[in-house]
């Protein structure tokens, strides 16, 4: 019996295996000319984890960035609709972007009028920007599609009218805001105060 060296032994299993991959090559060279990462066959990531879950996971958890990234994802992945445009909306009003947060949020509108979380995000960035006339009719706009249910937009519009009915209006606790997310796609104002 005659004992081949363990290089040789790897490399003959090595070229065998190439041999089983018909055309492993020729798809190596297909591949050099686009900008992608090839796919990794019949798994595919967008459908595997849920972009918005993940986003809204890293917003409980204060990481804004990577849930707007997490958010964009699930836009080219999953499309754009009310829920993912109020998701991005509402990563860019934590991370401070209002113009672009109210954008977004506007279109949220425009695409799902009847969807009360983002008539009430859109009334948290109006707020923010200090425009309580047209955040407490937003809120009331969110109030009625929700049927007063949800006591989140309920106290948002309260502080909304509180602060119309005198724009000097200040508790003392409600000098800052934030934005606190209080269950799938409802988002509250709180003062730093009240923040859990």
């Amino acid at each position: 019996m005659r004992i081949l060296p363990i290089g040789f032994a790897i490399t003959t299993m090595a070229l065998a295996a190439c041999e089983n991959t018909a055309g492993g090559f020729e798809q190596l060279e297909q591949l050099d000319d686009s900008p992608f990462a090839p796919s990794g066959g019949d798994t595919d990531l967008g459908q595997a984890v849920d972009g918005l879950i993940v986003g809204h996971r890293l917003m409980a958890s204060g990481e804004y960035e990577l849930a707007l990234k997490a958010y964009l994802r699930a836009a080219a992945t999953q499309g754009i609709d009310v829920d993912v445009l109020s998701a991005i909306g509402s990563a860019n009003l934590q991370l401070g972007r209002l113009g672009q947060a109210e954008q977004i949020l506007r279109r949220a509108t425009e695409v799902d009028e009847s969807f009360p979380p983002a008539w009430n995000n859109l009334g948290v960035v109006l707020m923010e920007k200090g425009e309580y006339g047209e955040a407490s009719q937003v809120f009331r706009i969110a109030f009625s599609l929700d049927s007063g249910r949800s006591a989140e937009i309920r106290k948002n519009l309260r502080l909304a009218l509180a602060k119309l009915g005198d724009p000097s209006y200040s508790p003392p606790e409600d000098s800052d805001f934030r934005l606190v997310r209080r269950g799938p796609g409802y988002y509250q104002i709180l003062s730093t105060a009240e923040t859990p």
